[in-house]
């Protein structure tokens, strides 16, 4: 009974976990890993919670609706924005942060 139990639980839990998406990479400022920015998403009305990049800049974000969505990196006080596409699979998108005129931008590596 358990195993068929825990069969029935797979089953429901499996389309949830196939139709998630995921978008990942690495963000780099001036060829040096960002660690401690912050990664947030958008996609249409739908708001992504933050996840913060690790000692090598690398982030893993998961949206679960495929389609054109936006990336906000903070990192020091500053923000800056880029488009990235979430598919129903994994998608890597390095991010290349700069600063000009004391303004941060972002865009795919």
């Amino acid at each position: 009974m358990k195993r068929i139990c825990a069969t029935w639980l797979a089953l429901l839990v499996m389309p949830t976990l196939a139709s998630a998406g995921e978008v990942f990479g690495k963000i780099s400022l001036g060829g040096a890993p960002v660690e401690g920015a912050s990664v947030s998403g958008k996609c249409g009305d739908k708001s992504y919670a933050a996840v913060t990049t690790d000692k090598t800049g690398t982030y893993h974000i998961v949206i679960d609706a495929p389609g054109k969505c936006t990336l906000t990196i903070s990192s020091k006080g500053q923000s800056a924005d880029v488009a990235v596409v979430s598919y129903d699979d994994a998608a890597q998108a390095d991010i290349v942060l700069e600063a000009k005129d004391g303004k941060l931008t972002a865009r795919r590596k």
